[in-house]
């Protein structure tokens, strides 16, 4: 898959956390508690037009989390 700029793959990543954290049952207060995070940044991540940039480690600490596969977050829905 590709993007044609970090601002869309931050879209796609942000887009796709806040639909598995809302399928999880989970406001972005429990999820950013869980993941200890401030919700701010966690609002900022999800946001529609996030240009905010998140390490792997916390992506994949996200997936844990949610109980996803990491590559799901790169999927265009």
């Amino acid at each position: 898959m590709r993007f044609n700029n970090d601002a869309e793959l931050y879209q796609t990543i942000g887009s796709n956390i806040k639909h598995f954290r809302q399928n999880a049952g989970l406001t972005q207060v429990q999820l950013s508690e869980r993941l200890q995070i401030s919700v701010s940044y966690l609002s900022k991540i999800e946001a529609a037009g996030c240009t905010k940039s998140l390490s792997i480690s916390i992506l994949n600490l996200i997936a844990n989390t949610l109980n996803v596969e990491i590559i799901e977050f790169l999927q265009r829905r």
